[in-house]
């Protein structure tokens, strides 16, 4: 089992700026991609950002330039930088990593974007 806690959330206004954690635990060994999702609003659960162990990035379009995922391998923590946020960026984002094909979810941590 893989234990995912985020931290990092809160209350900021647009345009401003949040950083994101998560950090990995348990059953660490041969984690393959990490990655931040997101549920706002009215929507499904989104792509935000991954990371493969070698550090190749994708990101969805709309956070493209504003977001940045990183990862620290030893131990197990991946980050997401996020600058010029917006209202519309306002939801719940959830850590996620992929261990010999099983996904592993965190509970998330609300960001709210409001003035």
């Amino acid at each position: 089992q893989v234990q995912l806690v985020e931290s990092g959330g809160g209350l900021v206004q647009p345009g401003g700026s949040l950083r994101l954690s998560c950090a990995a635990s348990g059953d660490i060994f041969s984690i393959g991609a990490m990655g931040w999702y997101r549920q706002t609003p009215g929507k499904q659960r989104e792509l935000v950002a991954t990371i493969t162990q070698g550090g190749n990035t994708n990101y969805a379009d709309y956070v493209k330039g504003r977001f940045t995922i990183t990862r620290d391998n030893a131990p197990n923590t991946v980050y997401l930088q996020m600058n010029s946020l917006k209202p519309e960026d306002t939801g719940v984002y959830q850590c996620n990593a992929i261990r010999f094909q099983v996904p592993y979810w965190g509970q998330g941590t609300q960001v709210t974007v409001s003035s």
